[in-house]
């Protein structure tokens, strides 16, 4: 069997998730998602952005986000903290959007605008 070569590169992958999305959709889709995309919108895309980064995927209410930079994954997470209480200013507790962010620097697989890999 003849393997293909991949296409590999180092890179910082930044994946954050919803606490307690399940609960909350359970609660209210419509709102929920609502407020998921206008923190995309609002708070996400600018900060993915000024620190040069890649959306690469949405799932459900998580992000898989690529950074050549682990000191840019870093602070975009950190800009992300610090903004979102700002975005869920005047909502209930039970309606407030809280990322659960970790990053990874490690080797990832390309796989057309994909990307794969263990971190």
């Amino acid at each position: 069997m003849t393997e293909s070569r991949v296409e590999r590169r180092l890179a910082a992958v930044l994946a954050a998730d919803v606490v307690g999305y399940s609960r909350m959709m359970g609660a209210d889709e419509i709102g929920t998602r609502a407020r998921f995309n206008n923190s995309l919108s609002d708070v996400i895309s600018p900060l993915i952005d000024a620190h040069s980064g890649r959306l690469v995927k949405e799932l459900g209410d998580g992000l898989l986000v690529e950074f050549a930079s682990v000191v840019d994954a870093v602070e975009c997470a950190i800009r992300i903290q610090d903004q979102m209480p700002v975005f869920n200013q005047g909502r209930p507790e039970t309606e407030q959007i809280t990322y659960r962010i970790g990053v990874n620097l490690g080797d990832i697989i390309i796989e057309g605008d994909d990307i794969h890999g263990d971190g």
